[in-house]
């Protein structure tokens, strides 16, 4: 048999796969082509392949038998049980130092199980995220692949030849350790529902409260992608407001207004929640769009719960519209302020060393959330690699301040409106929160404490000295309870 000739190998036929093989192809590499369904294996080195250089594979066995050592196999098929069943198909068929990549959707704590399983098998596992769609991985998608350190000097020519460039830089580096790769891709999906939220958010008040047609709204996000707003989202929003159905009214008039996900939104909601960091808005997002699929009992809520008497906008039109365009602004930047502060935190509880600078760079082409925005986040982080937060950066700092007037003028314009801003309202409580040296909590822990000796600490200065500060203490509030603590019990 003649030496094998393929770079990489993919197995996975469906729209993502092919574009991303004709990719790698365009960019000079060899792939290897593999589905389980084989016949479209032929239907695509026939037609959509034809006259590249891509090859075929019938069976996992000849899929291997054509790729040069060490072994590069990229994985493109649903995220779950498809994947396992795969990795076990090939292992028997791999040495020690190939490599089995995962570019799906996967859960993050899948991709760190399977990394360990095929570490101690002696093979390297890449768990990769991969973002920008059709369009995306045919023409320069996002990647962000992590796993087995070990991998990456073998793929990182490959996967950064085929992803997007911004300014001749790749938007593809090395992720981290284990599933850091799947990780940081499912919080971009979240953050993907964040901006996307908050601009249908904007949409609404511009429909509903000024009253502003669809060609009108798609002019001025038009106008706002040429500013701080410029964005892959914002770009998108002005031309689906500007496209016409046949009998010329505005397509998206005619869309059902219920949201469909497929869970990597509500992943980051829950990892936030297991991490105790208040990812707010990317929640809310979620949330927003399991109210949106309660279409029916909507309908009948707008017949049976009134709201506010509708009145007439009476003041400055452009004020407003501008003031629109900073609040969206400002909500932007608190999402991927909670964005980076869920990734630092699982980073040191998983001992990844992520390279934050390195991911909003990564995020600047190819993806569904790339903007110029994210050029200003790798700049803060490439300034201080240690930050704890997007508002202790200066320029950040000045952003959401200078924002903030109009932020909270659009938001109370919309609460006397009766329009729902889930995502707005959620970006500025964060922001009232995060900024307040002192917030109600401390009658949480008294209630706590007063139902449950769950305890409290006090804060500290002179005046608490009688007390034992920093240490847990209970109270016997009512003069009838115990004086033991709910942490003293014991099973």
């Amino acid at each position: 048999m003649s030496a094998p000739t393929g770079d990489i190998g993919l197995i996975g036929l469906a729209v993502m796969g092919q574009n991303l093989i004709l990719n790698m192809n365009d960019k000079g590499y060899t792939v290897v082509a593999y589905n389980r369904t084989v016949s479209k294996v032929d239907d695509f080195l026939n037609n959509e392949a034809k006259g590249t250089n891509v090859q075929g594979a019938h069976s996992v066995e000849e899929l291997v038998a054509k790729l040069k050592r060490p072994r590069k196999i990229i994985l493109l098929v649903k995220a779950g049980p498809a994947v396992d069943a795969f990795i076990q198909q090939l292992v028997p068929h791999l040495e020690s130092g190939d490599i089995i990549i995962d570019g799906g959707n996967s859960h993050y704590p899948d991709t760190i199980r399977r990394c360990k399983e095929l570490e101690e098998k002696g093979l390297l596992y890449v768990g990769s995220g991969v973002s920008g769609g059709e369009e995306g991985a045919r023409h320069g998608p996002s990647l962000m692949p992590g796993g087995s350190p070990a991998a990456w000097p073998h793929i990182k020519e490959i996967f950064q030849a085929t992803a997007a460039q911004v300014n001749g830089e790749p938007c593809c580096d090395w992720v981290g350790e284990t599933g850091s790769g799947h990780y940081v891709k499912m919080v971009h999906n979240g953050i993907e529902y964040g901006d996307m939220q908050l601009i249908a958010e904007g949409y609404d008040i511009l429909k509903r409260g000024l009253g502003l047609q669809e060609s009108e709204i798609g002019d001025i996000f038009a106008k706002w992608n040429k500013g701080v707003l410029d964005s892959f989202l914002i770009e998108i929003t002005a031309e689906i407001l500007k496209f016409n159905d046949d009998d010329g009214t505005p397509l998206v008039t005619k869309i059902l207004d219920s949201a469909g996900q497929k869970g990597t939104g509500k992943w980051t909601a829950i990892a936030a929640l297991d991490a105790g960091t208040p990812v707010t808005l990317i929640g809310e997002a979620v949330f927003a769009r399991c109210l949106s699929s309660l279409k029916d009992e909507r309908v009948r809520g707008s017949k049976v719960l009134a709201g506010p008497q509708k009145e007439v906008f009476r003041g400055d039109k452009q004020q407003f519209i501008d003031d629109l365009e900073q609040a969206l602004y400002a909500s932007k930047i608190i999402s991927y302020t909670q964005g980076f502060m869920l990734m630092r935190e699982t980073a040191k509880e998983l001992k990844w060393n992520l390279n934050y600078s390195g991911i909003a760079r990564m995020w600047r082409g190819g993806c569904i959330i790339k903007s110029v925005f994210l050029g200003d986040i790798a700049a803060a982080f490439e300034k201080n690699c240690d930050l704890e937060s997007l508002l202790f950066n200066d320029f950040f700092n000045k952003a959401v301040h200078n924002a903030q007037p109009g932020w909270r003028r659009i938001i109370a314009q919309a609460v006397l409106w009766g329009i729902p801003t889930p995502a707005f309202s959620t970006a500025l409580a964060f922001f009232d929160g995060y900024r307040s040296e002192i917030v109600p909590a401390n009658i949480i822990q008294a209630q706590r404490d007063y139902f449950g000796a769950h305890t409290f600490k006090v804060l500290p200065g002179k005046e608490n000295d009688r007390l034992k500060k920093g240490q847990d203490i209970h109270i016997n509030w009512t003069g009838r309870g115990g004086n033991v603590s709910a942490s003293t019990y014991s099973a």
